[in-house]
């Protein structure tokens, strides 16, 4: 490749101004960085360019055409259903993602968001603004029931690397784990099916990616088989959870407590089921999970090891 020049479209997402880009820029002749792009952009700040840097910005068959002179596509992600990866394998450009480079950080929301269910977190600060605390007659406020999580079973569906860190953070708070066969794979001797993994449960955490089998994984039913006092957590897809199933369970308070950090559509309309202010017990975060510093300069790092090994002949983290 005689010119290595690469466009970064979508930047922003990725670098709130603290990353270390060095590395990045290090390895191409030329490194244009846009902090978005629109659709219509696309194609003439790619022109001339060798690699596209994407985040969540599309690619289809009509931009690879549009751009001849692509031969490779970094995802700054895991997720590549943004790239037509068909399209891409028919016009030589190859692409790699990045992965696992959130593991730490995402087991670490989602035992957060474990906790703050668990300790009531959010109904006790909002209790101590507005005075409840204050105007107690005693030296504590314990208006909301406290859970301890230890000697409690902790359901685990995506046991993977993710999973699994997220199941040894519970295991060290005293949780028992037991894991979920999921649709459209394989069942395994040593994990449970649905009907039997989800009344056990005092907690159910999902780490599985969206298939067209998994999509509403958790719905009515599945609900209905958790106990009253389960929490749900969700840091890995929105289209997981029915959501507007979920805010009717929480409105009939069954169930103890939901914690998300994703929903079906992002950013999420005004009218999403699971924003409605008077669903309880429910604690929303903005696809924030993945997002710590150390987790974003992973992925610089990691883009930057895939360029490499893309000029040097030996792709790694390829998935077309």
């Amino acid at each position: 490749m005689p010119n290595r020049r690469a466009v970064f479209l979508d930047l922003a997402p990725l670098d709130q101004g603290d990353l270390d880009l060095t590395p990045l820029q290090s390895v191409f002749d030329e490194l244009t960085c846009h902090a978005q792009t629109d659709d219509a952009q696309i194609v003439e700040r790619l022109q001339g360019a060798q690699i596209a840097i994407v985040n969540k910005i599309a690619l289809d068959d009509a931009v690879f055409g549009a751009c001849p002179d692509l031969r490779l596509v970094l995802v700054a992600a895991t997720g590549v259903n943004n790239i037509d990866l068909a399209a891409a394998r028919q016009r030589g450009v190859s692409v790699c993602n990045c992965q696992a480079y959130g593991t730490a950080t995402v087991a670490q929301h989602t035992l957060m968001l474990l906790l703050a269910l668990a300790t009531r977190l959010p109904d006790y600060q909002g209790a101590v603004a507005r005075g409840r605390w204050q105007e107690s007659g005693q030296f504590c406020l314990l208006d909301f029931p406290i859970v301890e999580l230890a000697g409690k079973t902790l359901g685990v569906l995506g046991h993977g690397e993710l999973g699994g860190a997220v199941a040894r953070l519970a295991e060290a708070f005293g949780m028992r784990v037991l894991t979920g066969n999921l649709p459209g794979r394989p069942a395994r001797p040593e994990r449970l099916d649905l009907d039997e993994l989800l009344p056990q449960v005092d907690a159910l955490t999902l780490h599985c990616p969206l298939t067209e089998q998994t999509r509403n994984l958790i719905g009515e039913r599945e609900l209905q088989l958790m106990k009253p006092s389960a929490f749900l957590i969700n840091t890995a897809r929105g289209g997981l959870v029915d959501e507007q199933a979920l805010a009717s369970a929480l409105r009939r308070g069954h169930l103890g407590g939901a914690a998300t950090d994703v929903l079906t559509s992002e950013p999420p309309s005004s009218d999403n089921p699971l924003l409605a202010p008077d669903v309880p017990r429910l604690i929303v975060t903005p696809h924030s999970a993945w997002g710590s510093r150390e987790a974003r300069q992973r992925i610089v790092g990691q883009m930057t090891e895939n360029a490499s090994a893309f000029f040097a002949g030996q792709p790694c983290r390829q998935v077309n």
